[in-house]
């Protein structure tokens, strides 16, 4: 496979702007789309992933970013599962404590946050801006086909900024919580969901940093850009292992105050993650080389991806299986597996799934248990 050639490199700290970095971690060869593709695996590319980390504050970041225009060939994430559908209605939920009329919602590209909002509060104005929007035609929201960056202009009447993960997705976080501020008068909201970062990354997750996060955006860092922005913390919910729900306010005060240093803390803590995957796929090869029944890997997105990186044996592997209706019948992007649908399960007696799905695990044992085959083991 091809390997990348032109790489934005980010030499400096999203936090501080100064060339404080160190090398922490590299993933050789990586695939650079974390999705499902029709096209032969040929033209496949892949980067090294190169974590780096911030000697003054901790803030852990990729150093060399992937073009947009290749990152995002296509949408990947279905948002498929009871937990997704559980967080898009608990976030629709936070929101209409504060029952904005008027909102502008950065992503939201399937509208599912927007339809669930709706249904509650029907006199709303719901816009979202967003690239590639998958929204089926709803005449209750206005979709604006463009990126939001500091050269968008609205002159719509706005009392929230929305996002759901999307903050974890901006290669420069300071940035946009920049420019969402400046669209803001004092008194109204910036409300807004993202991942549990800290959290994700202690329980060793991988879809936590990857090509697509390339900030270890905690809670910590998240409080301190805000603060610095002018916005004050009106509440936290926290969902589940997964998700932080923020809603703020717009204020005239800005503090400026460094971030406390999070190096020893943060460091720890990725090395720990990098430490546990190398020792959990050499346990794993060591399984699969001596299985008697055929052995499958879940997950046709960064979940088998990360294992593969890490030098999971992939040549006894059947093949990957997802949920994800859409994935079925494509080839997941760095290899040579074709994704399948759990029901191919059915009637084969004691199989072997590989399942490393961060906080999803739980459903999808659930399902294939309970409604395909009740003597699948589980990895």
């Amino acid at each position: 496979m091809p390997k990348l050639d032109n790489y934005i490199e980010r030499k400096k700290s999203v936090l501080t702007g100064q060339e404080s970095l160190e090398l922490l971690y590299s993933l050789k060869n990586f695939p650079v789309f974390m999705g499902c593709v029709d096209e032969v695996s040929d033209e496949d590319i892949v980067a090294d992933m190169d974590w780096y980390i911030c000697r003054d504050t901790g803030m852990i970041q990729l150093k060399k970013l992937i073009p947009l225009e290749v990152l995002y060939l296509n949408q990947h994430n279905e948002g498929c599962g009871s937990v997704w559908r559980e967080h898009y209605s608990a976030f629709s939920k936070f929101l209409q404590v504060y029952a904005p009329k008027n909102i502008l919602e950065i992503g939201g590209a399937h509208g599912l946050i927007a339809k669930d909002y709706l249904k509650v509060i029907p006199e709303t104005n719901w816009t979202i801006i967003e690239p590639n929007p998958t929204i089926v035609d709803d005449p209750r929201i206005k979709v604006i086909k463009k990126w939001f960056d500091n050269k968008f202009i609205f002159d719509g009447r706005i009392e929230a900024i929305v996002h759901s993960h999307v903050l974890e997705h901006t290669f420069n976080p300071a940035e946009f919580i920049t420019n969402v501020a400046k669209f803001l008068e004092s008194g109204q909201k910036h409300i807004f969901t993202f991942p549990n970062m800290f959290e994700q990354l202690s329980r060793k997750y991988t879809n936590c940093l990857n090509f697509e996060h390339t900030v270890f955006l905690t809670e910590h860092f998240t409080d301190y850009l805000l603060i610095k922005n002018g916005f004050k913390i009106l509440r936290k919910e926290y969902f589940r292992d997964h998700s932080i729900f923020y809603a703020t306010e717009k204020i005239d005060v800005v503090t400026l105050q460094p971030p406390t240093d999070q190096y020893n803390l943060n460091k720890k803590l990725f090395l720990d993650f990098t430490n546990y995957h190398e020792k959990l796929v050499v346990e794993l090869n060591q399984k699969i080389a001596a299985a008697k029944q055929p052995v499958y890997l879940f997950g046709a997105h960064i979940f088998s991806q990360y294992l593969i990186a890490f030098g999971l044996d992939v040549t006894k592997i059947k093949g990957i299986l997802d949920h994800g209706i859409n994935k079925c019948g494509k080839r997941l992007y760095g290899t040579k597996f074709k994704i399948e649908h759990p029901r191919v399960l059915a009637g084969k007696g004691a199989i072997n799934v590989i399942l490393k799905a961060g906080a999803y695990n739980e459903e999808i044992k659930k399902d294939i248990s309970e409604n395909i085959n009740n003597k699948v083991n589980f990895w």
